[in-house]
């Protein structure tokens, strides 16, 4: 049984738990749709002189999808670092008395 005095965690360390189940999130639903594109595109029998058109509708909708999350995954992972680095310190105090 857990105990009931646990530590809080920091806003960083919610933020790091936020964007590793995001990332998650979003690579296993990238995965799932690239495999369902390729099962598509392999294993279901086509006609010979045309696709489907429910086919076409089905795999243009992939497709989409999969765009939308390339691009989602690529900003949540690349901004994880961009938001909260630190202020670099001064040397030089800003406020000094005039003469």
């Amino acid at each position: 049984m857990a105990s009931r005095h646990q530590r809080r965690l920091t806003n960083e360390q919610l933020k790091a738990r936020l964007i590793v189940f995001i990332g998650i999130s979003l690579a296993l639903t990238f995965t799932f749709s690239v495999a369902g594109m390729l099962y598509a595109l392999i294993f279901v029998t086509q006609p010979l002189g045309d696709q489907a058109p429910n086919d076409r509708a089905f795999i243009e909708l992939l497709s989409t999808l999969t765009i939308f999350l390339t691009g989602a995954l690529g900003s949540v992972l690349a901004s994880n670092g961009l938001k909260d680095k630190d202020k670099p310190k001064q040397d030089t105090p800003t406020d000094t008395q005039d003469s």
